[in-house]
């Protein structure tokens, strides 16, 4: 929302696209530590091992410590970082050729690292790979599921029954769908920093911004500008301290090929989430096409292996970790943990009790609105952010990171050009943490306003509108206020019974953060409890309905006294006073991190991975089991495994097995490898990776990580921390036998591409 005179604040504050997982993180009040039945009950604290702490005998005093006390029998003053708490995400740009070597004795080439990256793709919020010379795409059915529900025709249910296309002709379009290739990289960093470094800090935010477009642009029109199918994008690494320019071609024609059922596809289903062992077949199908409607040529693409993978072996996963923040300091962390990550939890949890009892009073319409999926989506988030939350909340972590934090101090007071530079900037990021402390309870309570998922529609128009008559008032230009006509345009219908759930939910946040006696409490409630006040303004609002309030808002029948405006009239006073804290500290953090990006390159070199940015990365691991719950995790799992979930579970819908696959066990070969877990590490975005071995061959496909590894959004722990993958194995046994479609096995393991499912069989015969 802008108001004249008040600077605007991120966006994260007001939308929901921070909540971007399978694999998920973000920042934003103080809300009360989770009682145990709030917290999903497999969500365990990490606990330290060997490597991480000097461990004390069982009976030594409380502390021995002046500063710090024993935990877990561990006195925090010995705690150390490990090699790799920053991770092992490694970038094109810089890639670990010495590293990998001394690892597993293998020395990448420039074609190793060219066909690594040519045969990965990017695609809607995952990753994804050709797997064949055909335009053949591989990724997560997770990713797949708004293309399957938007294929299926009238009286289809295609997510709950899965899609086989028998032949080349049966492909289903698909629309909105994006797949990137990344065709080259061109470091901007020098001619980025020279410019910048002329720059008041103050501005420096809006001159990068500025900057980058132009370079931007500028090498967009070296190859064909916006009509040529190429894609450029800024990509800035270790918080802007390095700067490059990806240069991608982009598909936009694509049809589903293959997509197993929901009920194999996410098979566990919530409580199995973020946990292993696994016995999921988490993929799905996809091909680009060109111009001319023939299959795209898409060499060089990954070949499925025909060895198969064993305990200990090398793998590589090649895909785009959406976000990680293992750069942040030590006080911004703990500004998460005690402020704006609980607030997450808290409207997750919120919002999650909304969308479900809607799903189950009223299946029909939140299966035409595709509410399943918002609500997985958001489930998932759920997990992955308690478990960070209970991550910043081990006191071992953030000694490590503690630790990691005094190396790098240290490094810079030991040079005098760094210190003059940077060494005050640590404590200045500190500084800018109490001053949002200040601000805590707008954190959770104007979080996500414009979110379509978890916002009332009304609510969200209001704030709109609200906008639109100041800008008018306030003589702006026409452009500017037809911009805002279009974002009201754009905001869906919802039914009124969840409008109204979704307002209450808004006014209890409200409640929970600023308290019942608050200024805006009492303003927004006049007297009345949440639900009642819901149902008013529901009811009697004309923004309640898209077309009533576009057609009200140009003919200027909607005036500031309708209900839904008076709302955004009485939190505004509360809020304007948050923005104008936030809006301020923003840029002066934006400016600092990346300062001490900087700093932290020109300290470390390339021996540090910068920070996940949703952009092309590098992960390095083994197969390995780990130890948990007092017992060992396998490295492999089993269709052995898959069966007896499902018999150990009768009647439980989220161990229950599509139909085709009950009585299936007996053609299929059960002890076919089917999950493994590996210590690469990744995180929300690597969903749909490739993961490959030493010859770049698709060993699996990554789709989750353990309940261990999602303190990894700002540590990589690698003694717990685990990967799981579907195993290339199980998925063509799975193709073969279970969905006999031959016309892609034939192509998984040949590159022969095949139109119709009664030639393939002739083949394979």
């Amino acid at each position: 929302m802008k108001v004249p005179g008040v600077a605007a604040p991120s966006a994260l504050w007001i939308s929901a696209s921070f909540l971007m997982t399978s694999c998920a993180s973000g920042p934003p009040p103080a809300l009360p530590m989770p009682a145990p039945s709030e917290t999903p009950a497999n969500v365990m604290p990490a606990t330290p091992t060997a490597a991480t702490a000097t461990e004390t005998p069982a009976d030594a005093p409380e502390s021995t410590s002046s500063s710090r006390p024993f935990v877990y029998g561990v006195d925090l003053d010995t705690v150390r970082a490990g090699r790799f708490d920053q991770g092992k995400m490694w970038t094109f740009e810089f890639p670990p050729t010495a590293y990998l070597e001394e690892t597993y004795g293998i020395r990448p080439d420039a074609a190793w690292y060219e066909k690594a990256r040519l045969g990965a793709l990017r695609i809607p919020s995952c990753s994804a790979s050709f797997v064949s010379p055909h335009g053949l795409v591989m990724t997560n059915h997770h990713c797949a599921r708004e293309f399957v529900s938007q294929v299926s025709g009238e009286g289809e249910s295609l997510l709950d029954n899965g899609w086989v296309a028998r032949d080349l002709a049966d492909e289903r379009p698909v629309e909105e769908f994006e797949a990137d290739r990344l065709i080259e990289i061109v470091d901007v960093t020098e001619e980025v920093n020279a410019a910048l470094d002329s720059v008041p800090a103050t501005g420096r935010a809006d001159a990068r911004e500025e900057l980058l477009e132009e370079i931007e642009q500028r090498i967009l029109g070296e190859y064909g500008g916006e009509e040529s199918g190429h894609v450029v994008e800024m990509i800035s690494l270790y918080n802007g301290g390095r700067t490059s320019a990806y240069v991608f071609r982009r598909y936009t024609n694509a049809k589903l090929v293959m997509a197993p059922e929901l009920q194999i596809g996410f098979f566990g289903g919530a409580p199995d989430n973020f946990t292993y062992p696994r016995y999921n077949l988490d993929f799905a199908f996809f091909r680009l096409y060109d111009d001319d409607g023939a299959p795209l040529a898409s060499d060089p693409y990954f070949a499925f292996d025909d060895d198969g993978l064993e305990v200990g072996d090398p793998i590589f996963i090649i895909g785009n970790p959406g976000s990680t923040s293992r750069l942040q300091t030590v006080a911004e962390l703990e500004f998460r943990r005690d402020v704006s990550d609980r607030s997450v939890l808290a409207l997750l949890r919120s919002r999650l009790a909304v969308l479900g009892e809607y799903i189950r009073e009223n299946p029909q319409i939140a299966e035409e609105l595709d509410l399943r999926n918002t609500y997985f989506s958001l489930d998932n988030s759920l997990k992955a952010m308690t478990g960070q939350v209970e991550g910043l909340e081990d006191p071992i972590i953030i000694a490590r990171r503690q630790d990691t934090e005094r190396d790098f101090r240290a490094a810079i007071e030991a040079d005098p050009a760094l210190s003059d530079r940077y060494g005050s900037l640590i404590d200045e990021m500190a500084a800018l943490q109490e001053r949002k402390r200040e601000q805590a309870p707008g954190f959770g309570a104007f979080l996500a306003m414009t979110s379509s998922d978890m916002e009332s529609a009304t609510l969200h128009r209001a704030l709109i509108s609200f906008q639109i008559l100041s800008a008018r008032q306030g003589g702006a230009p026409p452009d500017q206020v037809e911009g805002l006509v279009e974002e009201l345009r754009a905001v869906p219908d919802q039914p009124v019974a969840l409008d109204r759930e979704l307002m209450t939910a808004r006014f209890r946040d409200f409640v929970d953060f600023y308290g019942t006696d608050s200024q805006l409490v009492q303003a927004v409630l006049d007297g009345r409890s949440p639900e009642v006040r819901a149902e008013g303004i529901v009811s009697g609002s004309q923004l309640r309905d898209s077309a009533a309030a576009v057609s009200g808002i140009e003919d200027g029948s909607i005036a500031i006294t309708d209900p839904a405006l008076e709302i955004v009239r009485a939190y505004l006073p509360t809020f304007i006073g948050f923005q104008q804290v936030i809006g301020a500290v923003f840029p002066e953090e934006e400016a600092i991190a990346a300062e001490l990006g900087r700093a932290r390159f020109e300290i470390y070199g390339t021996d540090v991975p910068p920070d996940a940015t949703f952009s092309l990365r590098i992960a390095d691991g083994i197969v390995e089991g780990y130890p948990y719950n007092g017992t060992v995790a396998p490295a492999f799992t089993t269709m052995y495994g898959l069966y007896d979930r499902y018999f150990s579970n009768p009647g439980t819908e989220d161990w229950a097995l599509p139909d085709r696959w009950v009585g299936a066990e007996a053609g299929l070969d059960l002890s076919t490898r089917m999950n493994f877990a590996s210590t690469a590490d990744i995180i929300g975005g690597n969903s749909g990776s490739p993961v490959l071995d030493a010859d770049l061959e698709v060993v699996g496909l990554v789709f989750d990580g353990n309940i261990e590894s999602l303190p990894g959004d700002y540590i990589y722990l690698p003694e717990l921390n685990r990967s799981i993958s579907v195993d290339a194995r199980a998925i063509l046994e799975a193709l073969d036998v279970v969905y006999d479609l031959d016309r892609l096995v034939l192509e998984l393991t040949t590159g022969r591409l095949v139109e119709t499912e009664s030639a393939a069989d002739a083949v394979r015969r």
